[in-house]
């Protein structure tokens, strides 16, 4: 089953696991050991976050390391600009306001 992205990003442990693998890849133990969850409970958001195709899974040895995919990161970037621009219109009208009101009481 293919999850949306939105619900991977819904999760504040999925999102500091994002924010982990980040900076490095990491086995699954590697990132439980940053968490107060059971191993079993990491390994389900790992399941989540990969199933949103957030996640890469590259073998090295027995070992599992997980990175982050980042062209799908985009797709959130993407979806928040709209909201960038709509805040940057706003912070500039209410500038223009806040100018005229400053300039009226000159």
């Amino acid at each position: 089953m293919r999850r949306d992205i939105f619900q991977a990003i819904a999760d504040p442990t999925r999102r500091a696991i994002l924010v982990l693998i980040a900076m490095q890849a990491m086995t699954p133990n590697a990132i439980a050991e940053h968490f107060d969850a059971t191993r079993q409970s990491i390994s389900k958001h790992l399941r989540i976050l990969s199933e949103c195709d957030l996640l890469e899974q590259k073998p090295d040895g027995r070992e599992i390391f997980y990175e982050l995919k980042i062209d799908k990161m985009k797709e959130i970037d993407i979806w928040l600009e709209q909201f960038r621009k709509i805040m940057e219109t706003k912070f500039s009208q209410l500038d223009e306001v806040l100018l005229n009101l400053k300039n009226r009481k000159k």
